[in-house]
């Protein structure tokens, strides 16, 4: 199948006049703001600065780096950041706990729900945190009181799906209570879901299909996301849910229910007003065959494309084309089948991010 290229001009003539990170090919980095590029991409910034290993050793004012000199502008950490924003407030957010243990974290906006959530004033070691009325003591009666809470908050917690997310302290753990799984960020409870890469090998190249999402989706319409993923729902399995999606997504699950090889998780903190989004994700690669074609059933899925896995990268480096958290599945991806090496600046480093929310 053919690929579809993709131009770095377009993207280097937008980001004329922001500020930018050149990091070149020898590991020496530059910030600052990008002033023109020319017919061969050399680019001039201005107010630079220079950075080594991680670290400014002074500003050198307005500068040309030669295109050939640059390894990329946009770096693989970028992308991990834009999915673990604002950490400094954690210190915001109060510990949601039962039974002795940290289910989750929200901010004060539940007080008024006296007859659901207490906010104990003792000297426990959580300090000022949060619980379940101590009357709801059954799963079933915490998540049809929660559930009257959420439906009373209205318009604050947009996006209502009426799919139901387990609230435990760790994967695997006795569930709690269920929660409206649009819920889940506002009251920071660990949320999992399931990420397929699904892949194939031709002349010893490999190629990721990739799926671009339904203009009409509420979240993130139209970018590039994978082949097949989903949120892990109360009462199913990771493998049962993955055959779900791969059905629903990408039209087909005779192949997955064999191919699909359970390879590790990524994990994330991200910080925005009110929510606490922490999320685990499953990975799997299956390599599929020449002839596979997806199609999607569900309208969630706009179009499909094989493209090699050196250009998904590339991609992922340059542009903010992909879900923000499937980059973190791709560059996993990546480390897997050795597209990242130990030779490259910040290896270990950058491994080690891609699980910074816990993964428990």
């Amino acid at each position: 199948m053919a690929t579809v290229p993709v131009n770095p001009k377009p993207f280097l003539n937008n980001l004329t006049g922001k500020p930018v990170m050149v990091k070149l090919k020898w590991g020496m980095e530059y910030k600052g703001y990008l002033v023109s590029v020319d017919s061969y991409m050399n680019l001039q910034l201005a107010n630079a600065e220079e950075y080594i290993d991680g670290v400014s050793s002074g500003s050198l004012g307005e500068i040309l780096i030669r295109c050939n000199n640059v390894l990329y502008l946009r770096a693989y950490f970028d992308k991990i950041k834009l999915c673990n924003r604002n950490s400094e407030k954690q210190c915001e957010f109060m510990p949601f706990v039962i039974n002795d243990q940290i289910i989750g974290y929200f901010a004060d906006y539940l007080k008024p729900s006296h007859n659901v959530f207490i906010f104990p004033q003792d000297d426990s070691h959580f300090g000022c945190h949060c619980t379940l009325h101590p009357n709801l003591r059954t799963p079933e009666d915490r998540t049809e009181a929660v559930a009257n809470v959420i439906k009373s908050l209205g318009e604050l917690i947009p996006g209502i799906r009426n799919e139901l997310y387990p609230v435990a302290s760790a994967f695997g753990e006795p569930i709690f209570f269920s929660l409206e799984r649009a819920a889940a960020p506002y009251f920071g409870i660990r949320a999992y879901g399931v990420q397929m890469n699904g892949y194939r090998e031709k002349d010893e190249q490999k190629f990721l299909w990739l799926g671009k999402r339904s203009e009409q989706k509420s979240t993130c319409p139209g970018m590039l996301d994978n082949l097949a993923a989903g949120g892990l729902p109360h009462d199913i399995s990771c493998g049962e849910n993955l055959i779900k999606e791969c059905k629903e997504e990408a039209g087909n699950t005779k192949i997955y229910f064999h191919k699909a090889i359970p390879v590790g998780s990524v994990s994330y903190i991200d910080i925005e007003g009110y929510r606490m989004k922490r999320d685990v994700l499953f990975c799997y690669d299956p390599k599929l065959p020449d002839g596979f074609i997806p199609h999607n059933e569900d309208g969630e899925v706009e179009s499909f494309r094989l493209l090699p896995v050196t250009q998904v990268a590339n991609v992922i480096r340059k542009t903010l084309f992909f879900k923000a958290n499937y980059n973190l599945v791709i560059i996993d991806f990546l480390f897997r089948h050795g597209h990242i090496r130990p030779e490259e600046f910040g290896y270990l480093r950058l491994l080690q991010s891609l699980r910074s929310g816990y993964c428990s």
